[in-house]
């Protein structure tokens, strides 16, 4: 395995943890529950592992503080998420092509002018005009995990533009999976992650708005419901979705996570609900409320759980 960017940066984190401990991989292994070279391969980026509860404790064993467990997560989240992301298919290039520009470029310039070619005939030149082949330069056909180009680009910044925060810097990561996939569902299309036809036509057209609540309206709303617990919950919902109503995580299985308290598929699906009924927080937080009301605990969200540290309220 190929360490990404996401998955290097986790494991440059543990890294940092198991130095600043002073003790050896056997060791730290036996008082986290893990095998020395598993701990080895996570700190080396070789792989990222599957549950966070390993990683919560390895964390604890190092001294970890709360800030920084905080920040753990978020970190194993993105990697976990590039991890389960489908490698781009490998491009087989003969050739040098012209850059993205370059090559629209000339296109749309032989798409309108003849070309012109010189033949010798019976001792005389004469002009012969023929039409140009149609091109098979296929574009921004699609747009997916793991390209980085101009099409990207294009697809970012319209991202932008549909009031949502995100990075244009051509690099299609976890980040553009996440934004692409919550804007197919508000648009109504199909939730692939990947940009077709049809989600860059939505994406131009400009009638969908990714704007909602900023996080302190969603902390607000959090306290109102969860009044018997109200900083466990927004200590939940941040480990989460870094309180983000259009918050996307995909799961090992194939399911996705959605909104503020990272409904499942399989929870929608018991509360009558949708993707889209998921991304409005008022809906979200007041489902969230009635699974905790079922046994009056946070068991649903084991991860974010086991994250939390004695700076917050324990629920009972």
């Amino acid at each position: 395995m190929i360490a990404s960017t996401q998955t290097d940066k986790f494991a440059a984190y543990l890294r940092g943890l198991k130095e600043r401990s002073g003790k050896g991989f056997d060791r730290l292994g036996k008082q986290a529950g893990a095998s020395g070279s598993s701990l080895h391969r996570y700190c080396s980026g070789l792989s990222v592992p599957p549950d966070y509860r390993v990683v919560h404790t390895f964390a604890k064993v190092c001294g970890a503080s709360a800030e920084e467990l905080r920040e753990l997560h978020q970190l194993w989240a993105l990697a976990d998420a590039e991890r389960d992301a489908p490698p781009p298919e490998p491009a087989v290039v003969e050739e040098p092509p012209a850059p993205v520009k370059a090559r629209k470029w000339l296109t749309s310039w032989y798409a309108g002018v003849a070309v012109a070619a010189v033949v010798l005939l019976a001792g005389g030149l004469v002009w012969v005009t023929r039409a140009p082949a149609a091109s098979t330069d296929p574009g921004c056909q699609t747009v997916s995990m793991g390209e980085h180009d101009d099409c990207v680009n294009e697809v970012q910044t319209l991202l932008r533009q549909a009031n949502t925060k995100i990075a244009v810097d051509s690099d299609f990561g976890p980040e553009t999976l996440r934004k692409v996939t919550a804007f197919q569902v508000l648009a109504g299309l199909p939730a692939k992650g990947v940009v077709d036809q049809a989600t860059r036509q939505a994406l131009r057209g400009g009638t969908v708005s990714m704007a909602t609540w900023d996080p302190q309206q969603v902390e607000r709303k959090i306290r109102e419901v969860f009044t018997e617990d109200p900083d466990t919950a927004v200590a939940i919902a941040r480990c989460a979705s870094f309180l983000d109503p259009l918050y996307v995580l995909p799961n090992t299985n194939g399911s996705r996570n959605w909104g503020v308290f990272q409904l499942s598929d399989l929870r929608l699906q018991q509360q009558g609900g949708t993707p889209l009924k998921a991304f409005d927080p008022a809906w979200n937080i007041e489902t969230a409320h009635r699974l905790w009301a079922v046994q009056h605990d946070f068991h649903d969200w084991p991860s974010c759980q086991a994250a939390l540290t004695s700076t917050t309220t324990p629920s009972r």
